[in-house]
């Protein structure tokens, strides 16, 4: 009985964590300064589970770059928490798709990860699995030169 109790406490508490996880989010308004990536991702989508160890490191050692995801099923509450245990997800959510206030489309494949720069303009928008190189690429700009980024037709034009 003693354990039972325990497990059923412990149980509790991680789903008070995983909300508190959620709730805290930030805004994409609130991390101007730093570059933001975006990576919409599904249960259901093999390469976006490939790329999720790569978008935790991302996070996790990269201080000037915050990852946020888009669950594009739109799952949320406990159902979304179980989808982010399982997939051993470290970034937090966003609640709403950010797509359309970024002056972006919806998009039609996944995984998709779009990139912010610290002013929080869309610079990119990356169509497939990514890795760490990969997205640290992205962000980077060249030491001379405009910024070159794959612009929503698919040309490539500067900034």
């Amino acid at each position: 009985m003693k354990f039972l109790t325990v497990l059923i406490a412990a149980l509790v508490l991680a789903g008070c964590a995983e909300e508190s996880k959620q709730g805290s989010t930030p805004t994409i308004e609130a991390l101007r300064g730093q570059w933001v990536v975006i990576n919409y991702w599904a249960k259901w989508c093999k390469p976006c589970i490939r790329e999720i160890p790569e978008l935790n490191r991302l996070d996790r050692d990269y201080a000037e770059i915050s990852v946020l995801g888009v669950n594009y099923d739109g799952a949320t509450g406990e159902e979304l928490a179980t989808q982010i245990h399982q997939l051993d997800i470290e970034f937090p959510m966003l609640p709403q798709d950010p797509a359309a206030g970024l002056g972006a489309p919806r998009p039609l494949v996944l995984p998709t990860t779009l990139i912010l720069n610290p002013a929080g303009q869309l610079t990119q928008t990356l169509v497939g699995p990514q890795t760490l190189d990969s997205l640290l690429q992205a962000i980077k700009k060249p030491a001379n030169g405009p910024v070159w980024r794959k612009s929503l037709k698919g040309d490539l034009g500067p900034e």
